[in-house]
């Protein structure tokens, strides 16, 4: 939610790399604060880490965000929604994970209400003209594309590392950091053309920086410990679950919430309910 409306005044690349440069600071104090070395490992998981971060970080979530623009978030995190089963079935080709019945239908359930949610339609939004939606679809569908690719690399530096997930999002933002930082010495206009409004006011630096604690640091880290510790399949769904958490915030925040979108989440919970049980 907060991303949405910083993204009125932050374009994209320079976005990712500010919420990254936060991220990066706070796991370097976490890891000082516990003393949690980097576990001795071969150098290929940490080089497949490297890789998940660059797909993943740089170049999907860039894209996720360049799409919100175009999109508005409930239509990007419905095409979000395409992650967890290419990542599923991407898993079955390059890990050989295969899940029962019960898991693919709970995968199927969840995504129904996570669908359900975010397809209601809310007047005003976004920008529907036919160049607007055809960025938007293409940038979302390349942030999902780049989110299974990224999730089944991690999975695999998982199984045949001993890194853990502390350090494990570490090196992906680290990787992810340095290509933000080669693309932003390219020629961009659209990297310039939202650049003033918020140097003028530290609202909108201190809101990035509420996100990218939430969203970014605790985001990433807690995305590589689910995928360290289930399937590539599951964890995915589970990590695409966003939307029916915003439903209790929104009602916090005094706006009136449909009976679709309560049934949206109630859908979601009982394939979630489900995945938690196979």
């Amino acid at each position: 939610m907060v991303y949405g409306i910083v993204g009125q005044h932050i374009p994209p690349l320079r976005l990712n790399l500010i919420k990254g440069i936060v991220a990066i600071a706070l796991l370097i104090l976490t890891i000082l604060l516990t003393g949690e070395s980097l576990p001795i490992s071969a150098p290929m998981p940490i080089l497949l880490l490297c890789l998940s971060g660059v797909i993943g970080i740089s170049w999907g979530d860039t894209a996720f965000l360049g799409a919100i623009n175009y999109l508005g978030a409930r239509r990007v995190l419905l095409l979000s929604t395409l992650a967890p089963p290419m990542t599923a079935i991407a898993a079955m080709i390059g890990l050989q994970e295969s899940l029962n019945i019960g898991a693919w239908c709970g995968i199927f359930i969840t995504i129904s209400g996570v669908a359900w949610v975010v397809t209601e339609r809310v007047p005003g939004t976004s920008d529907d003209s036919p160049a607007h939606l055809w960025r938007g679809i293409s940038l979302g569908l390349l942030a999902a594309i780049a989110n299974a690719i990224a999730t089944v690399i991690s999975r695999i530096a998982f199984t045949t590392g001993s890194i853990t997930p502390l350090w494990a999002a570490l090196l992906r933002l680290g990787a992810a950091e340095l290509i933000l930082f080669g693309w932003m010495w390219l020629p961009n206009p659209q990297a310039q053309a939202l650049s003033s409004p918020y140097g003028q006011t530290r609202r909108v630096l201190l809101a990035t920086c509420f996100a990218a604690f939430c969203g970014t640091y605790l985001g990433i880290w807690l995305q590589q410990t689910a995928i360290k510790l289930t399937a590539a399949g599951i964890a995915s769904t589970l990590l695409q679950t966003s939307p029916i958490f915003v439903i209790p915030i929104a009602i916090c925040m005094g706006e009136k919430v449909s009976w679709r979108a309560i049934a949206g989440v109630i859908i979601a919970i009982l394939g979630i309910g489900l995945l938690f049980f196979s």
